[in-house]
C-alpha cells in the first residue's frame, strides 16, 4: 500500500521545500531568475518552513535534497556523503 503524505505534514514539507529548492536551482542555471522568482521562493520556503515549526536542520535538508535533484536532473555526476 502507497504512503500517502497529507499536505501541511512533515513529510509533505520536506518534499515541498525540496521541490521549491530544486526549481530555484534550475532557475538560476538556465537563466530565469529574476527578484519576482527570488521573492517567490523566498516566501514559499518561509511558509513550509513555518510548517516544519521553524526546524533550521529540516531546512537544509530540503534544500540539499532539492540541490540534488537539480544536479540529476541536469546529467551531473556528483558524489555526494551519506547522510550521517
Amino acid at each position: 500500500m502507497m504512503e500517502v503524505n497529507l499536505f501541511g505534514s512533515h513529510d509533505y514539507s520536506q518534499e515541498e521545500l525540496c521541490a521549491e529548492s530544486c526549481a530555484a536551482f534550475l532557475c538560476a542555471v538556465i537563466g530565469i531568475q529574476t527578484q519576482r522568482t527570488i521573492t517567490n521562493t523566498k516566501a514559499y520556503v518561509k511558509g513550509w518552513l513555518e510548517a516544519l515549526k521553524n526546524d533550521r536542520k529540516l531546512l537544509i535538508h530540503g534544500i540539499q535534497n532539492g540541490q540534488k535533484a537539480a544536479d540529476y536532473i541536469l546529467g551531473r555526476k556528483v558524489e555526494y556523503k551519506e547522510d550521517v
